[in-house]
C-alpha cells in the first residue's frame, strides 16, 4: 500500500525530478490548517493511484530552499512534476474531485 513520502531539500531531486512516474509534491507546514484538511485526500490518492503517481510532502519550515526556488509563497501548494518538469500548480485546499480533475490528465493510464 502506497503512502506519501516525506522529502527534504536534499532528497527532492532524486525523489521528484528523477522519478519515472508523475510526482505530486505537497508543500506544507505543521501549523497550516488547510494543509491538514488536504492531507487525508492525498493519502487516499496515493493508495488509489499507486503505481501511476507518487505523492511527496515537503515541510517548508524545515526545507525552505526548494520552496523558495519554485516560488512557493503560500501553503498548501501542490506541484505536479512529470519528467522532471512542473506541469501543474495548485494553491490552497480543495475537494478531491477538483484535485483529481487537474492531475489525472497528466497520469499514465492504468493499462500503461
Amino acid at each position: 500500500m502506497s503512502k506519501p513520502v516525506h522529502i527534504t531539500d536534499s532528497t527532492f531531486d532524486a525523489e521528484v525530478l528523477k522519478s519515472d512516474i508523475p510526482v505530486l509534491t505537497d508543500f506544507w507546514a505543521e501549523w497550516c490548517g488547510p494543509c491538514k484538511v488536504i492531507a487525508p485526500i492525498l493519502d487516499q490518492i496515493a493508495v488509489e493511484y499507486d503505481g501511476r503517481i507518487k505523492i511527496t510532502k515537503m515541510d517548508v519550515d524545515q526545507n525552505n530552499q526548494t520552496a523558495m526556488q519554485l516560488g512557493v509563497q503560500s501553503i498548501p501548494t501542490l506541484i505536479l512534476f512529470k519528467n522532471g518538469q512542473a506541469v501543474e500548480r495548485l494553491v490552497g485546499s480543495m475537494p478531491k474531485d477538483r484535485l483529481l480533475s487537474r492531475i489525472l490528465p497528466h497520469l499514465p493510464s492504468a493499462s500503461e
